[in-house]
């Protein structure tokens, strides 16, 4: 689907210089002298790269449809993560790298949005939130009443997060698998 290169917002995907690239800021300028334009900072969805383009309104771009599929995480096998789709049953095998960081938050059955184009995987989404047990965490300093203090803690995943000060170990908590950040206690 064409659309006008004035057109584009953040998180629409576009077939630009032969690769796939995803909007991440978009802003109209009008100079005052000249046409307007669209500011457009771009992130490739296969290698991570940035880019900064002008999109002039008379340009067209390609945009692209991502199909989503929801997968269910089954295994961790060396570097590899296996993945099993619900509908058809396929196994679908990514490398650790490819999920990234993130890869630590995957639970055995933990349901995740897989995007991909032609058939391709080109990105992993995970649930925003996880319930994770503290296994160590920093004993609370008396005294140390500063406004927002927080201590160190070791998630069961092996991921080090920050707590409020009356958080111990051996809490759950749900944590923001996007900031790697503590949200509340589990209930």
């Amino acid at each position: 689907m064409k659309i006008n290169g004035n057109e584009i917002r953040p998180g629409n995907v576009i077939e630009h210089q032969g690769g796939l690239w995803v909007a991440v800021k978009t802003m109209a300028v009008k100079p005052g002298k000249g046409g307007a334009f669209n500011q457009v900072e771009l992130k490739n969805l296969i290698d991570g790269t940035k880019l900064n383009e002008r999109f002039r309104s008379a340009e067209t771009v390609e945009r692209v449809r991502l199909e989503q599929k929801d997968f269910t995480f089954l295994y961790e096998q060396g570097d590899m993560l296996v993945f099993m789709d619900g509908a058809s049953y396929e196994q679908l095998e990514l490398q650790k790298d490819f999920v990234g960081e993130r890869s630590a938050f995957l639970q055995d059955g933990m349901t995740v949005t897989v995007n991909m184009y032609d058939d391709r995987p080109i990105g992993v989404t995970l649930p925003a939130q996880v319930t994770l047990e503290i296994v160590e965490a920093d004993p609370v300093v008396k005294g140390q009443t500063a406004a927002s203090s927080y201590k160190p803690a070791v998630l069961e995943n092996g991921v080090r997060v920050m707590v409020p000060p009356f958080i111990s170990s051996g809490e759950k908590i749900v944590v923001d698998t996007e900031e790697l950040a503590y949200i509340r206690r589990a209930d």
